[in-house]
C-alpha cells in the first residue's frame, strides 16, 4: 500500500498559513503535484473545528489569492484539511497529536510526516522536543521532516544553540530551514542564466566585472511589526539571510551536478570566502540609516537607534572574485519595491571614438530583475541615428510576463513546499551556512549597536540617506537601477547619480 503524506502546520491560525501556505498548497493541488494520499492537519491554540478551519482557509484563499480560487477544485482539497486545537510544545498534548495523526491516516499504510513550524522562534525547540518525546521524529514507517521559518537565531550563538537542539532529535537531512527568497523563480533563474548560457560564464569573473550591486528595497515601512522589527533591524532581517543567499547564487562556482548537496556546498564555499568586516572596519565598509518618522511607529522605542536602511561593501577572497566589490543594500520606506542584481562590467580599455564635449560612454551592465518586474535587462551602447558621433545606452530586455504570461511565476512557497515533500533541500539553508552568515553579520551588528558608523536619517520615499551616494562615490562608482520602473537609463532618483564608472571624452580630441 502506498504511504500517506501528512503535513502538520503548527501555528495554523496565523497569517503565514492564510496568506502563503494554503494558497501554495491549493495551487499544488490544482496542478496535481501534491503527494498521493496527502492530508493537512492544522495545529494551533486557537479554538476551531475541521469545518471552521476549512472555512477560514477558503476565506484566506479568496482574499490573498483570488485568481487561484476554483470552486470545483476547492471541494476535494477542503476534504483533505483537518484541525486540532492545543499547545503541542507540551508532551501531553503532543501525545494527543500523535493519536489524531493515526486517525486521519486511517488506511493502515505507512505514513510520511512533514512538520511545518509557522510559529514564533521561541517555540521551535519545545515543539521538536515534544515531537521527539512521543516518537514522531523517528522514521519507522515513512520519512520525517521539519520545516523551520526564519529567523533562525538572532546571532551566531543562538543559531548554534538552535542547531544543537534540533540535532538532538533530527539528522541534518531532516531539517529544512526555509528562506522564501531562494524559492523565487527568478532567483533560481540566476543559475540557469549563468550555467546554461555559454556567453556569460567566460566573463563572469574579476577580469570583466567591475563590481556587483544587490538591492532589496521595500516601499512600505515596518507596518504592524514595530516591536519585533525594533529588536532586530535591517541587518538581521534582510542581510543575514536574503541578501547573503543572493550573493552566493551570483558568485558560486558551477557545481559538478545538480545534486542538492553539491549546490549547497558551492553556496557555502562563497560564504566562507567572504572577507569579514571587523568592528573596526564597519565605519568604512558599512552605512546605516533610519527613515524619518520611524521613532513614532507603534512599538518602537522613541530613542531607538535601529537601522531601517543598510549598505555593505563586501569582498570575496577567491580566484574568481578577488578585488571585485559587492555592494549590498536594503531598506524600508524607499522609493519603490524592487529586488535586483546589477552586474556592472568594466569599461572598454581604449576609446577609439572622438566623443563630443561632455559625452560619456557607460560600461555595459546586466540587470537581473527578481521582483516586481521579473526579467533580465542587458544594457549596451549604440550610435544615435543621424548623428556624427553621439552614443546612447539601450536595453535588450526579457520579461517573464511577456513571454510566459502574467500568472506564469508561481509563489515561492509553492516550490519550496513541493521540494520539502520530494526531499530536495537545494533551496533550503544548511546548518553550516546559517552559522557562517551570522559570523559575518555579528561584528557589523555589534559595531552598529555601539554607534558606528553614524546613523543617518532619510526621507520616506527616497532611496535612502544622501550619504549612500558617497558610500559608492568614494570608489568612483554610483548606484544603478535597471528594473521595475524603467529607470535603467537613469538614476535611482535626483539624489543618487547613475553609476560613475564611465568612459569620458578623450582629451586628445579637444
Amino acid at each position: 500500500m502506498n504511504p500517506t503524506t501528512t503535513l502538520v502546520i503548527f501555528g495554523a491560525s496565523g497569517d503565514l498559513t492564510r496568506r502563503k501556505l494554503i494558497p501554495a498548497l491549493f495551487e499544488l493541488h490544482r496542478k496535481g503535484r501534491l503527494p498521493e494520499g496527502f492530508r493537512l492537519l492544522g495545529a494551533a491554540r486557537s479554538p476551531a473545528t475541521d469545518d471552521t478551519f476549512r472555512e477560514q482557509s477558503r476565506q484566506g484563499l479568496q482574499t490573498f489569492a483570488p485568481e487561484s480560487f476554483d470552486e470545483a477544485a476547492w471541494g476535494p482539497f477542503a476534504a483533505r484539511l483537518h484541525y486540532l486545537e492545543g499547545d503541542f510544545a507540551v508532551n501531553e498534548e503532543s501525545g494527543r497529536l500523535a493519536r489524531r495523526l493515526a486517525e486521519i491516516g486511517g488506511d493502515g499504510g505507512s505514513s510520511n510526516l512533514l512538520f511545518y513550524l509557522a510559529t514564533p522562534p521561541q517555540a521551535y525547540t519545545p515543539l521538536v522536543d515534544a515531537l521527539a518525546a512521543v516518537g514522531l521524529t523517528v522514521e519507522r514507517d515513512g520519512w520525517r521532516r521539519v520545516v523551520i521559518e526564519k529567523p533562525f537565531g538572532s546571532d551566531l550563538e543562538t543559531a548554534r544553540q538552535l542547531n544543537a537542539a534540533l540535532h538532538r532529535h533530527l539528522r541534518e537531512d531532516q531539517i529544512y530551514r526555509i528562506d522564501h527568497y531562494l524559492g523565487k523563480e527568478t532567483v533560481q533563474n540566476v543559475l540557469v542564466l549563468r550555467f546554461a548560457n555559454s556567453i556569460f560564464e567566460p566573463i563572469w569573473n574579476r577580469n570583466y566585472i567591475d563590481h556587483v550591486q544587490i538591492t532589496a528595497a521595500e516601499a512600505v515601512g515596518i507596518e504592524h511589526r514595530g516591536r519585533f522589527y525594533d529588536s532586530i533591524g535591517v541587518l538581521r532581517d534582510v542581510f543575514q539571510n536574503h541578501l547573503l543567499q543572493l550573493l552566493t547564487m551570483v558568485a558560486m562556482e558551477p557545481p559538478a551536478s545538480f545534486d542538492p548537496e553539491a549546490l549547497r556546498d558551492e553556496r557555502q564555499k562563497v560564504l566562507q570566502s567572504v572577507r569579514s568586516i571587523s568592528q573596526a572596519d564597519a565605519a568604512s565598509h558599512t552605512l546605516r540609516g533610519q527613515y524619518e518618522g520611524y521613532l513614532q511607529e507603534d512599538g518602537v522605542d522613541p530613542a531607538s537607534q535601529t537601522a531601517t536602511y543598510g549598505s555593505l561593501r563586501l569582498f570575496i577572497d577567491n580566484w574568481r572574485w578577488q578585488g571585485v566589490p559587492f555592494y549590498l543594500r536594503s531598506g524600508k520606506s524607499l522609493a519603490a519595491k524592487t529586488t535586483q542584481v546589477s552586474i556592472q562590467f568594466k569599461s572598454v580599455p581604449h576609446l577609439m571614438f572622438p566623443l563630443p564635449s561632455g559625452q560619456t560612454i557607460r560600461p555595459n551592465a546586466l540587470f537581473i530583475c527578481l521582483q516586481p518586474d521579473e526579467g533580465i535587462h542587458l544594457r549596451f551602447e549604440v550610435k544615435v541615428p543621424d548623428s556624427l558621433r553621439q552614443f546612447r545606452s539601450v536595453d535588450m530586455e526579457f520579461h517573464y510576463a511577456e513571454d510566459f504570461g502574467p500568472q506564469a511565476i508561481p509563489e515561492a512557497y509553492e516550490r519550496l513546499l513541493l521540494d520539502a515533500f520530494n526531499g530536495d533541500a537545494s533551496l533550503y539553508m544548511r546548518a553550516d551556512g546559517i552559522e557562517i552568515g551570522w559570523a559575518l553579520v555579528d561584528p557589523i551588528q555589534r559595531s552598529w549597536d555601539a554607534g558606528q558608523p553614524k546613523l543617518h536619517r532619510y526621507t520616506r520615499g527616497s532611496w535612502g540617506p544622501s550619504a549612500a551616494v558617497a558610500f559608492l562615490g568614494i570608489d568612483g562608482r554610483g548606484w544603478a537601477m535597471g528594473c521595475g520602473d524603467g529607470s535603467s537609463r537613469g538614476a535611482d532618483n535626483d539624489r543618487l547619480s547613475p553609476e560613475a564608472t564611465v568612459i569620458r571624452k578623450d582629451p586628445r580630441h579637444d
